[in-house]
């Protein structure tokens, strides 16, 4: 059997920093937008977020008639610990070596107080194989962010973290992955309805 998951990125908060776990809003003013996702995607798919109200809300725009699941709070975007609402600028002037290596190099660097790359694919990933466990076979919505699109795809494409850092994920855009028999697959990546 094989699950496809639909992966979306939330609505737009407008920050110019790294937002991870603060809690901002999303844009959600962009109907349209919103409209032909929704069209887009399966109907008989479930709908899950990270508990973000960004993403949350975003799930809750393009849900329509669909089941919905409880929010998971490990698909969350990157911890970005001390470096959280901070600038690049700003972090840079402080810690250029470990900004540009988190960036540059992403694996095992950590922003202080944050997650690495490693530590953020580590659940995502758990918390997604949990949701196949459970849903083995259905089409699911998987509401979230930048950073925890990018641990999906980077598994599913069995790509490095570098490589996975090259892809573009736009908000409101949809990336496909699924997980079957024969391993992973992707599908469209950083598509706009």
């Amino acid at each position: 059997m094989i699950t496809r998951l639909y992966l979306i990125r939330h609505g737009p908060t407008h920050a110019k920093s790294m937002v991870g776990w603060s809690d901002l809003p999303a844009d959600l003013s962009d109907t349209a937008a919103l409209e032909r996702l929704s069209a887009y995607l399966p109907a008989d798919a479930l709908v899950v977020s990270s508990d973000l109200s960004r993403a949350a809300d975003t799930a809750t725009a393009i849900q329509g008639s669909r089941d919905r699941l409880p929010h998971v709070q490990a698909l969350r975007e990157i911890h970005f610990g001390a470096w959280e609402l901070r600038t690049w600028a700003e972090v840079d002037a402080e810690d250029p070596e470990r900004i540009r290596a988190y960036w540059e190099t992403p694996g095992d660097v950590t922003p202080p107080g944050g997650e690495s790359w490693n530590q953020v694919c580590a659940r995502v990933d758990a918390a997604i194989d949990g949701l196949i466990a459970a849903h083995r076979g259905r089409n699911l919505i998987v509401v979230g962010h930048f950073g925890q699109i990018l641990t999906q795809i980077q598994r599913a494409q069995v790509l490095t973290a570098e490589e996975a850092f090259g892809h573009k994920i736009d908000n409101l855009s949809v990336s496909e992955v699924a997980q079957g028999p024969d391993g992973w697959q992707s599908g469209a990546i950083n598509h706009r309805p």
